[in-house]
């Protein structure tokens, strides 16, 4: 650890990098040096390259508003190399690549028809809601119908083009899924005919759902060996708490737990004192006692229970006497936490520490009567370790839930408190959900209410409630035989030996309650005990089962002979007396005899020569039972043991249970109580057997036989209804690894439509080229679709290799290309960029939000670059834990200290900078950052590491040390060729109405080419200043997906980060508004102490009632005599926004109404006027935005500004409005066409003298000298 680190900057290959490498990696090798190697290229090639590793989408846009600009792209791309690289596919049977070149002199003819076949492919007809529904299972289904290797490639097709694909899937189903439900269905159907059901009583089992239980069982906490430290419903530490439910479903803050005096949340720790792991357990119940987590915390103490062992010899011992010793004295509480000071010692826990402990915090005590052989505190000592022995835990230590086990994994005591708290958030919905359901109410208690959810049991064994699960058929295919003919009964199959011992199986039973005064003996849960009855294992197991069978309700049981030797009439004298008993006995005989013979006494009394008709008990035919017991034999048990030995696959003497056709086993001689008993009834009937009781009831038959040959069959249903399950399990997509090769296993699970699909399936075939992989893909669809699952086509440009072109010459790069385009749609270009990338379009004439193919010629093109990468983090204050509000820094270089500059959010602390591979300084910003804050690195402060909190931060802003000049700072967005169109007219009418120098920011994001190629030229002929800005959406905060939504979002939820720190006022000015006044006159109006001002909607234009949404319904209660205000144009008071932290109360609020998707249809209009009573809105003067839809024609006269904004009665298009409402919108439109058409002279006057410059002499231009020369290029393509 204290060798020098030696980083080496060089160009690998080169000769002087071999000449370090060398001397260093041999240094490294001896531990001398600590060797890093950063690849540096001292000349770098002026060719950017190309980067793989995101996304394209082409989303299709809504047509309802026309908003494209009509004046076209002439010039045609001159990128034409790409035209035929599809043309190898096939296309409704035809190879057009073989054809053309067959018949080269008719390419046209064939690239008409190849256009016209794909156009009739490309059914575009909207699909009605009932053919949406199952839209996901019908994709799934083609999906996995498809041979392994075409699978991944289907799957990619299908969600990347889904707009065109929909019917083909939608039609596809009804081939495939009738066929697959023919067959599936049809084998229960059969099964259920062969038991002599009806067609009505068939179609009542084929609707059952029958699924196995969820594996989150549960034990019962209400247990009395739980020592509970605290009651969060009793303990006066609580007592502040509400304690209604209702307040679970009150809005907090992602990942708060909401504080209520209700014992929701309960942690039961299984601990042995005495080992060493004791302590962290300890510990963390304290963490969660001490920070007030609403947390019930109990302990079970597992310890000797030799009576022998007292206090003074035995640790554990001690502790719980002193601790019930402490709990009379004061309270459990306290004597919790001198559990906590003692295991404070650190140690592996030791009489010494305890007596330690006792002696500090009560002198007076009697330790040695506390702790020695006449303690009075010895409660609980053998319940922990019952209770305990009881569950069927596993291994110590365990932990409950709620009574939900911890698995293994999660009892690491380092993730512990993670486990623990993200159980409580699970929880939490849970709860939720109750109370909203009206399952949960204020008068329940919370325990009892978890622990008569059906997931409680009595027992924890996975064996019963494990996965995997084996059946057997008992479905008779031939002609049954009997148990004797064991020669006969060897030539049978596995399903036919099955039917065989089901149908000679003799069962004990009780009396089971039908209704309609009907009883049957036939229960619905039916148990086989296999064993060898001549072995004490065997008997056990069988009176365990004698046991359960008092107390049981539905089940019914039946004995398999599984002998572990040579099959005599001497070893298998008492599993023939069990059968006779079987075969001659009443019910009430039959039970009283085999709890007789279960027990060791009466084996004991066989071996020593007692006769069997001597144990024989009060009620049986002595005569009959003698008569067969002496002619019964050992053919039966010959046969059991085949059944075992080659359908059950168990060895000679092993056990088994077999519940409804279910097997379990092997068991060992352990493993089975009846405890178990009891949960493997409750399982199988709650799961299965209830239902199909239920459906018996319903059939109403009169006739005894046939409900018990149901009920006897019953379990084949269950069988059947599993193979429908498997089956559908296995419906996965399956492709092998190569053999004999180290292989990755990898599982997938997806939606095939979704917009994780259209990544995920082009991310499986690239992993697929790169290594060794087995891949289960399983299809996990969705139901009950009530809308368009995508809409949008999409491109993953990740390439598994650099591939090389002709000539072994490498290729441009990867890049999307969008192939057989509709030319119908209307298309907007989406970047799906990975999150630490900012990137911006470089190079495209085309408008990028409007790509309508019917209007190109050629082939639409764009070029894509990185410009930044993002430093994003979180910082708190060391001393509260809370972010620092208000803290401001910078970042820069040494040359240069502040380029950027940012305020960290309230919200998670979070803050981001842009940034480039480089050495950077991070500083805090001059002023009250840097008065009240300072850095700290490994102990001592510096100008430069972590933030280390001395003071509370008042979120007070800097005064700034330079006086400022008076500039109107102008804020706008626009997207699509169109409206940049309006931004340049808005920016003109701006200029022409003010003396004030003017700045305008931009937002960056979604600005085509062509307007940042333009507006340098403006600046420079008007005498304006702008500024580009640009914020990445953070990734914590709920994400848009629909560009729109996104633009709205920034209109509103980073204005206290988007701009510099500098900026003290801001306007924002809708792209389609002309100005028509001096706009710094609404930047000095006093906004009297509200951080914006905003121009509330017009009521003027009486017409127009029947839209004015917040004039009923929520926005009139919500704001009451307020007004609904307009986002076109408002006023931002920077200094007051970022003071009252307004930024982050409207992105807390987002994020709590944003996860709704019926909520904030108007983002950038609905969230301020949500917050209107927690962050206040200044009402403007109503002048200050005039729009034709909402305001009448007489107070057009007085308007300082008017906004094209959309008629939804009308809609009428923009361009058509613009001509018509606003006359000098026509003169501003002219004037700045004739600038842009100025420039377009100058620019290829400009590249026709560079071209006849000579080539040494060329230069290349950077457009920013830290930005990294790499692209992204995509391409449309529509023949």
């Amino acid at each position: 650890e204290n060798v020098p680190v030696v980083i080496l900057y060089a160009e690998i290959g080169t000769k002087d990098f071999v000449k370090f490498h060398k001397v260093l990696s041999e240094k490294a090798q001896k531990e001398e040096i600590v060797y890093v190697l950063r690849h540096y290229v001292q000349k770098p090639s002026p060719r950017k390259m190309y980067l793989s590793g995101y996304g394209v989408e082409l989303a299709i846009k809504s047509t309802e508003y026309k908003a494209v600009d009509d004046i076209q792209v002439k010039e045609a791309t001159n990128d034409t190399t790409e035209e035929g690289d599809d043309e190898t596919e096939e296309v409704q049977g035809f190879l057009f690549g073989k054809l053309k070149q067959m018949y080269p002199d008719l390419k046209d003819n064939l690239k008409e028809l190849r256009k016209h076949l794909i156009q009739s492919t490309n059914n575009l007809e909207p699909l009605k809601i009932w053919e949406l529904q199952d839209l996901s299972f019908q994709a799934a289904s083609q999906i996995i119908s498809a041979p392994a290797y075409k699978a991944l490639k289907l799957m990619k097709d299908l969600a990347q083009n889904y707009p065109i694909k929909a019917r083909t899937c939608f039609l596809f189903f009804f081939l495939l899924s009738i066929l697959e439900t023919l067959k599936l269905e049809g084998k229960v159907m059969h099964g259920l005919h062969d038991l002599g059901l009806k067609e009505e009583a068939i179609s009542k089992f084929m609707k059952l759902q029958i699924h196995p239980m969820d594996d989150s069982c549960a034990l019962d906490i209400r247990h009395t060996s739980i020592i509970w430290v605290n009651n969060i419903e009793k303990d006066d530490s609580y007592n502040m708490w509400p304690t209604s439910f209702q307040e679970l479903l009150k809005q907090t803050f992602p990942g708060d737990i909401r504080q209520i005096r209700r014992n929701l949340y309960n942690l039961v720790l299984f601990i042995d004192p005495v080992q060493e792991y004791a302590a962290d357990f300890v510990k963390l119940a304290e963490l969660f006692y001490h920070h007030n987590i609403p947390l019930r915390i109990g302990f079970v103490f597992i310890l000797n229970t030799n009576e022998e062992i007292d206090g003074t010899m035995d640790s554990g011992v001690a502790l719980l006497r002193a601790f019930n010793y402490i709990a009379e004295e004061s309270d459990t509480t306290q004597a919790f936490i001198s559990m906590i000071n003692v295991s404070a010692y650190g140690e592996v826990l030791t009489v010494k520490h305890v007596k330690n402990v006792l002696r500090s915090e009560f002198p007076h005590a009697d330790i040695q009567s506390i702790l020695g052989v006449d303690s009075d505190y010895d409660e609980k000592r053998k319940a922990g370790a019952t209770f305990y022995k009881k569950t069927g835990l596993g291994p110590l230590p365990q932990a409950l839930f709620n009574g939900v086990p911890f698995n293994s994994e999660e009892m690491d005591a380092v993730e512990l408190e993670t486990v623990i708290l993200q159980k409580i958030t699970d929880a939490m919905g849970f709860f939720q959900k109750a109370v909203f359901m009206g399952v949960l109410n204020d008068h329940m208690d919370a325990v009892d209410f978890l622990m008569d959810q059906s997931n409680v049991v009595s027992r924890i064994n996975p064996t019963v409630l494990g996965n995997k699960r084996r059946y057997i058929n008992l479905i008779s295919t031939s002609v049954p035989v009997g148990v004797e003919d064991i020669s006969t009964f060897s030539f049978l199959d596995s399903q036919d030996k099955s039917a065989v011992i089901s149908q000679n199986m003799k069962y004990l039973t009780k009396k089971v309650s039908l209704g309609w005064g009907m009883e049957s003996r036939v229960g619905p849960v039916t148990i086989w005990i296999i064993a060898d009855f001549d072995k004490p294992a065997g008997r056990h197991l069988l009176f365990r089962a004698l046991k359960h069978l008092k107390t049981s309700r539905h089940t019914r049981l039946g004995i398999v002979n599984n002998p572990v030797s040579k099959i005599t009439d001497d070893n298998t004298a008492i599993a023939r007396a069990i059968m006779t008993a079987f075969l001659t006995e009443k019910n009430s005989s039959l039970k009283s005899f085999l709890h007789k013979i279960a027990k060791e006494e009466t084996a004991k009394a066989l071996a020593a020569g007692t006769k069997i008709t001597k144990l024989l008990v009060p009620g049986m035919d002595d005569n009959t039972f003698e008569k067969k017991y002496n002619t019964l034999g050992v053919d039966i048990i010959q046969t059991h043991q085949m059944f075992c030995r080659e359908v059950l696959k168990l060895l000679p003497g092993q056990m088994a249970v077999v519940s409804n056709g279910r097997v379990l086993g092997p068991l060992n001689e352990n493993e089975f109580y009846t405890e178990d008993f009891h949960l493997l009834e409750k399982i199988t009937f709650s799961t299965s057997a209830e239902k199909i009781k239920g459906v018996v009831k319903e059939m109403g038959v009169n006739s005894q036989k046939p409900v018990d040959a149901c009920y006897f069959h019953k379990f084949n249903l269950e069988f059947f209804i599993s193979f429908m399950l498997i089956s559908f399990f296995n419906s996965l997509v399956k492709i092998d690894p190569q053999q004999n090769e180290p292989f990755y296993d990898v599982v997938a699970i997806v939606d095939p439509l979704t917009r994780e699909a259209q990544k995920m399936a082009h991310l499986l075939i690239v992993l697929g080229n790169i290594v060794n992989m087995k891949l289960r893909l399983f299809m996990n669809s969705r139901s009950k679709l009530s809308e368009v699952p995508l809409k949008s086509f999409y491109r993953f440009v990740l390439e598994p290799e650099l591939t090389s072109g002709a000539n072994n010459h490498f290729p441009s790069g990867p890049v999307a290309k969008f192939l057989d385009m509709p030319e119908t749609l209307l298309f907007t270009l989406n970047m799906i960029v990975p999150e630490s990338w900012l990137v911006e379009a470089v190079n495209s004439s085309y408008d990028l939000d409007n790509i309508h193919l019917q209007d190109v010629e050629g082939i639409v093109t764009a070029d894509y670059e990185l410009e930044y990468l993002l430093l994003e983090g979180h910082c708190f204050d060391v001393t509260t834990g809370q972010p620092p509000r208000g803290l401001q820094f910078t970042l820069g270089i040494k040359n240069n200290p502040v380029m950027v500059d940012t305020t960290v959010m309230a919200n998670l602390g979070y803050f981001q900078l842009k940034a480039n591979p480089g050495s950077w300084t991070l500083r805090l910003r001059k002023g009250r950052s840097d008065d009240i804050y300072h850095i700290l690195l490994d102990g001592v402060t510096e100008e430069e590491g972590a933030w280390k909190s001395i003071t509370s931060f008042s979120g007070g802003i800097p005064t700034e040390e330079k006086k400022k000049t008076d500039v109107l700072n102008i804020f706008s967005v626009a997207s699509g060729h169109l409206y940049e169109r309006f931004l340049r007219i808005m920016m003109l009418s701006v200029l022409r109405h003010t003396k004030t120098p003017v700045k305008f920011w931009f937002l960056k994001n979604y600005l085509s080419p062509t307007f940042k190629e333009i507006i340098p030229h403006m600046a420079n002929k008007y005498g304006f200043q702008y500024e580009l800005v640009q914020y990445k959406w953070p990734r914590w905060l709920h994400q848009q997906t629909e560009k729109q939504r996104i633009i709205w979002g920034y209109k509103i939820l980073f204005l206290d980060v988007l701009f510099p720190l500098a900026v003290d006022k801001i306007i924002f000015v809708d792209a389609d508004q002309v100005v028509r006044s001096d706009l710094k006159e609404l930047r000095d109006l006093d906004l009297n102490g509200a951080p914006y001002g905003y121009a509330p909607f017009c009521d003027s234009r009486t017409e127009m009632d029947g839209y004015r949404f917040w004039k009923s319904g929520y926005w009139a209660s919500h704001l009451g005599r307020r007004k609904y205000h307009i986002s076109a144009l408002y006023v931002v008071d920077l200094k007051t926004f970022r003071k009252i932290a307004a930024g982050d109360r409207l992105r807390g609020q987002y994020q709590a109404l944003s996860q709704d998707p019926n909520s904030l249809s108007n983002l950038d209009q609905d969230l301020p006027n949500n917050m209107i009573h927690q962050v206040a809105i200044k009402s403007l003067p109503q002048e200050w935005l005039w729009c034709e839809t909402w305001c009448d024609d007489e107070s057009k006269k007085k308007a300082k500004t008017i906004d094209l904004c959309n008629n939804p009665k009308t809609k009428e298009p923009k361009l058509k409005a613009a001509l018509r409402i606003v006359p000098e919108w026509a003169q501003y439109d002219s004037e700045i066409r004739k600038l842009i058409k100025r420039i377009g002279k100058e620019k290829k006057n400009l590249t026709r003298l560079t071209s006849q410059t000579p080539k040494k002499e060329f230069s290349v231009i950077n457009y920013h000298s830290i930005k990294c020369p790499i692209s992204g290029l995509w391409h449309i393509y529509h023949q």
